[in-house]
């Protein structure tokens, strides 16, 4: 049964460190669409026809597709009959967004635009918090995902931030700049005051971990408001802050925008 199969696939990739947690999805809805037309192999038809009816845009076919396929390559190399589908047979392909570069300007009047967000009585920490987390990202190149995790035990001493199980199921420290970790410990001071008990480093209303949702959104008004891009078809990213890490902007005292040079990343 290739609901089994899937199973032992999985569980093999998992052991060599991979997560697969979209994947198993996809896997064990094919498995069942497959076992529901008495079928024990994968047939390159029977592929075809599970992402007609699972997935409405080209990146989500192309995604699930991606999957099966290499499941479909380690049940081939032990049985033959076991159908590998061509990588090209859906259209429309989308491509990656290309990067949007923000220059120092662009990102000093981000953090502006942040720390003039509309006061918040349930979320008095609204202004400081973004202006840290967006300066911090654009100094250090981390994933919004990355800094939304962090909590105040991994501010390690000498100003070095400990990154727990990345992406790549990796940790690894990021050292930060003089001037970062001088914004670092003003955001500290302030957040002492007004984000009560939580351990994350960005806490939510609720002192939670904040959803990524609430960050774009928050992140998409911040642009409009800062005039970036304003024309462009497809909007800047969070993520893009990322490939602006040459030059790193933080907030100094008194409101100011501070400029500094290249952060060592880990």
């Amino acid at each position: 049964m290739l609901s089994d199969d899937a199973n032992r696939y999985i569980t093999l990739r998992r052991t060599l460190g991979y997560k697969l947690v979209k994947a198993e999805r996809h896997l064990r809805a094919f498995a069942r669409f497959a076992a529901a037309h008495g079928e024990t192999h994968i047939r390159a038809a029977s592929v075809l026809a599970w992402l007609a009816t699972v997935a409405r845009t080209p990146i989500a076919r192309e995604r699930r597709l991606t999957d099966l396929i290499l499941f479909a390559r380690f049940l081939h190399a032990e049985d033959s009959r076991h159908e590998i589908p061509r990588a090209d047979v859906t259209r429309g392909r989308e491509k990656r967004p290309i990067p949007y570069i923000y220059t120092p300007d662009e990102i000093a009047r981000i953090l502006d635009a942040a720390a003039k967000l509309r006061h918040q009585r349930p979320n008095p920490l609204r202004r400081q918090l973004y202006v840290m987390l967006f300066g911090l990202i654009a100094a250090t190149g981390l994933r919004v995902s990355e800094a939304l995790a962090l909590k105040l035990d991994d501010i390690q001493p000498d100003g070095v931030l400990y990154i727990r199980e990345t992406k790549f199921c990796k940790s690894r420290l990021v050292p930060l700049h003089p001037t970062v970790i001088g914004a670092l410990e003003r955001y500290l001071d302030v957040r002492r005051q007004r984000a009560g008990e939580s351990d994350w480093l960005f806490p939510s209303v609720q002192h939670r971990k904040m959803f990524p949702t609430t960050v774009n959104y928050t992140f998409r008004c911040i642009l409009r408001q800062a005039g970036i891009a304003p024309k462009r078809s497809r909007q800047p990213r969070i993520h893009d802050l990322r490939h602006s890490s040459g030059t790193a902007i933080i907030p100094a005292t008194g409101g100011e925008l501070h400029f500094s040079g290249r952060i060592t990343r880990g």
